[in-house]
């Protein structure tokens, strides 16, 4: 799947993952997707993080801050720790939306007071990961300024960072439009940015109807028979 960064729709993104210009945890729960050919976890792929954090680099808090370029493949341990962030966000979506339909994905696994607990200990031991902290810069040109600075690796504080949007997220205003993609095959979460928007996307709108009408076309002609 060839997808665009928010805002840069010319510039094909370096992840397979879908940047549909969600918040950003909402992007980290769409790194697991689906189409024609089943359920794609770029998370899985090789070199699948360290491309979705380039993907999404200006959206970074403090990105100015980062030098992605240079990060180095997430060790074994790092790639756990984003995938846990990860399904813990995706179950707590399906918890909000009370999405619990046969999606194959984890919308599924969405009943259980363990179950809950675990991905809201998931998020909180995300946000002290990597702790951080903002740092003042004065220069003689450009006068004061505001940096991050962290005593972990910048991959951790990235997790730490992703887990504090996903808790302003799921503790704040925007919780009440979080919503589940219903489209045909479609695993995607999205923020509803219009009462009557029901999609991720204009495709997936379109795949929706397309099957409606097939569906109906098929059951004005089994009645035709009976």
């Amino acid at each position: 799947m060839e997808s665009t960064a928010a805002g840069t729709s010319e510039v094909p993104s370096p992840t397979a993952a879908p940047l549909l210009g969600e918040p950003l945890p909402v992007e980290f729960m769409n790194t697991l997707w689906a189409d024609r050919d089943g359920v794609h976890d770029e998370l899985a792929r090789p070199g699948g993080l360290a491309a979705w954090l380039r993907g999404v680099r200006p959206r970074l808090p403090r990105a100015d801050s980062l030098s992605l370029a240079r990060l180095p493949e997430p060790s074994a341990d790092e790639l756990r720790q984003f995938r846990r962030l990860r399904d813990a966000l995706r179950h707590l979506a399906a918890v909000t939306t009370g999405n619990t339909g046969d999606t194959g994905d984890t919308r599924d696994a969405v009943s259980g007071a363990d179950a809950l607990a675990t991905a809201v200990a998931a998020v909180n031991e995300s946000c002290a990961y990597t702790p951080s902290w903002s740092m003042l810069e004065w220069t003689g040109e450009s006068g004061p300024g505001r940096t991050a600075a962290t005593d972990g690796a910048p991959s951790g504080w990235i997790l730490s960072q992703l887990a504090e949007e996903g808790v302003r997220l799921l503790a704040g205003p925007g919780r009440t439009e979080l919503r589940a993609c219903h489209g045909p095959r479609c695993v995607l979460y999205f923020v509803r940015s219009h009462p009557r928007r029901e999609w991720c996307s204009a495709d997936c709108g379109n795949r929706a109807r397309v099957a409606r009408h097939y569906r109906r076309h098929r059951d004005a002609a089994d009645s035709a028979k009976a």
